[in-house]
C-alpha cells in the first residue's frame, strides 16, 4: 500500500522594515490557522503606528495561506480607502491577493460596544426606545391583523380553499383540552367573590345581595376575563411554539414555495378556531363561577341552592349574560392574532423563539385587559 506524506507546516514569520515613508510587511512561512497565532499581536502594534495607507504587503516569501492567515494579513490595510490597490502588494503569490479580497469584503467588523451612559438623558433615551419599539409592534401587529382579514374574506369566496381538519384540531386544543382548567379557575374566583360578600355584607346584613354580587361580577367581567387570559398564557404561547418551531425548520418557506399561503394554512385555521371556542369556554366559566358562589354562600351565609338560584333569575337581568358573551369573540380574536403573528417572527435561533413566546404571551394579557377596560367604559357609556 502506498504511503501518502503530510506536508509539515512552516512557522509563520514576519519582516518589518521602512522604506522612507512607506512600512513594508515581509511574510514568510505558511500563514495558516495553527501558524499564525503568535503574529496576531505584533500586527496589532503595527496597526496602531503605522499609517494604513503607507503599508505594503511583501508577498513573494509567503507560503500557503488559508482564510484566517489572509483575514489577519489583510486587516491592517481595511482603514485605506482602496485596500485593493496594486501599490499595497509587492510580490507574486498565485491566491494570497485575491483571497486577502474575498476575506475582507465577506467579513464584518463589529463597532466596539459603547459604555453605559447613565444619568436623566440616559433614562430618557431608554424610555423613547421603548415607547417607539412598542409603536412599531403595534403597527406590526394591525398589518398582521389586516392580512388574515383579507384571507379569511379571500377564503370565504372560495369556501373549498378553506382547511377543516386543522380547524377541528385547533378546536380541540383551544377550547375542549382548556375547558378543565378555565372551569377549575372560575370556581375558586366565583367562591372568592362569595367570600367577599359574605364579609361585607354581612356586617351590613344585606346578606342575601350575595347572589347579586357573584353573578354580576361573573357574567359580566371575571368569566370571560378569566377565559381570555387562560387562552393568552395557555394557547397562544402554544400558537406561537408551534408556527415558530415550523419557522425555525423551514416548513413555512417551503409552504411558499409549494405554492401554499402560510396565513391560509397556518393562520387561519388557529383564529376561527379561537373565536368559536372562546364564547363557549366564557358560558363554561360563567357556569362554574357561579356554581363556586353558590356552594360558599351556601356554607358561610345559609343561601340555599333554591334561594340562590330562584333570586338570581328574578334579580339579574340577561343584560350582564351578553354583555360578557359579547367580549369572548373579541378576546379570542386578538389573542389568536397576536399568537400567530408572533410565531411568524420567529427567527432560525432557539433565542428568538424564547424571545417570541415570551411577548406573545405578554402582549395578549395587556391586550385584554386594555380591551376589558374599554368594554367596561362602552357598556358604562351606554348604560347596559
Amino acid at each position: 500500500m502506498r504511503g501518502h506524506s503530510i506536508q509539515t507546516a512552516e512557522p509563520a514569520g514576519l519582516v518589518v522594515r521602512e522604506e522612507g515613508r512607506k512600512t513594508v510587511l515581509e511574510a514568510h512561512g505558511d500563514w495558516l490557522v495553527e501558524t499564525i497565532g503568535p503574529q496576531d499581536a505584533p500586527l496589532k502594534r503595527i496597526a496602531r503606528s503605522a499609517d494604513a495607507e503607507n503599508v505594503i504587503l511583501d508577498l513573494s516569501h509567503l507560503g500557503r495561506i488559508d482564510t484566517a492567515g489572509a483575514y489577519i494579513l489583510g486587516r491592517i490595510l481595511r482603514p485605506c480607502h482602496d485596500p485593493d490597490a496594486d501599490f499595497h502588494f509587492a510580490g507574486d503569490h498565485p491566491v494570497a491577493r485575491r483571497l486577502i479580497h474575498e476575506v475582507r469584503v465577506r467579513s464584518t467588523i463589529s463597532e466596539q460596544p459603547k459604555a453605559p451612559v447613565s444619568g436623566f438623558m440616559s433614562a430618557m433615551a431608554r424610555i423613547g426606545a421603548g415607547l417607539e419599539a412598542a409603536y412599531l409592534e403595534a403597527v406590526a401587529t394591525f398589518a398582521f391583523f389586516g392580512r388574515t382579514v383579507t384571507t379569511a374574506i379571500s377564503t370565504a369566496a372560495q369556501p373549498w380553499r378553506f382547511r377543516l381538519t386543522p380547524t377541528v384540531w385547533a378546536m380541540e386544543e383551544v377550547g375542549v383540552n382548556a375547558l378543565p382548567i378555565v372551569a377549575v379557575l372560575s370556581f375558586f374566583i366565583g367562591a372568592v367573590v362569595a367570600f367577599m360578600g359574605a364579609n361585607l355584607l354581612g356586617q351590613l346584613g344585606f346578606n342575601v345581595f350575595t347572589v347579586e354580587l357573584v353573578g354580576i361580577a361573573v357574567l359580566r367581567e371575571f368569566g370571560v376575563l378569566i377565559t381570555a387570559i387562560m387562552l393568552a398564557g395557555r394557547s397562544d404561547s402554544a400558537f406561537t411554539a408551534s408556527i415558530g418551531a415550523m419557522k425555525m425548520q423551514q416548513e413555512v418557506d417551503a409552504m411558499r414555495v409549494l405554492g401554499l399561503d402560510p396565513y391560509e394554512a397556518l393562520v387561519l385555521p388557529r383564529v376561527v378556531a379561537c373565536v368559536l371556542m372562546a364564547p363557549l369556554l366564557t358560558f363554561g366559566a360563567m357556569i362554574s363561577g357561579i356554581f363556586g358562589g353558590m356552594l360558599v354562600a351556601w356554607s358561610a351565609q345559609d343561601i340555599s341552592p333554591a334561594l340562590f338560584i330562584t333570586r338570581f333569575h328574578s334579580e339579574l337581568p340577561w343584560s350582564h349574560f351578553w354583555v360578557g358573551m359579547s367580549k369572548a369573540p373579541v378576546f379570542g380574536l386578538v389573542v389568536a392574532v397576536i399568537g400567530c403573528r408572533q410565531g411568524m417572527e420567529v427567527k432560525g435561533d432557539v433565542n428568538s423563539l424564547g424571545r417570541r413566546v415570551t411577548a406573545s404571551v405578554v402582549q395578549s394579557i395587556f391586550a385584554v385587559i386594555v380591551l376589558e377596560a374599554l368594554f367596561a367604559m362602552m357598556y358604562l357609556e351606554l348604560g347596559i
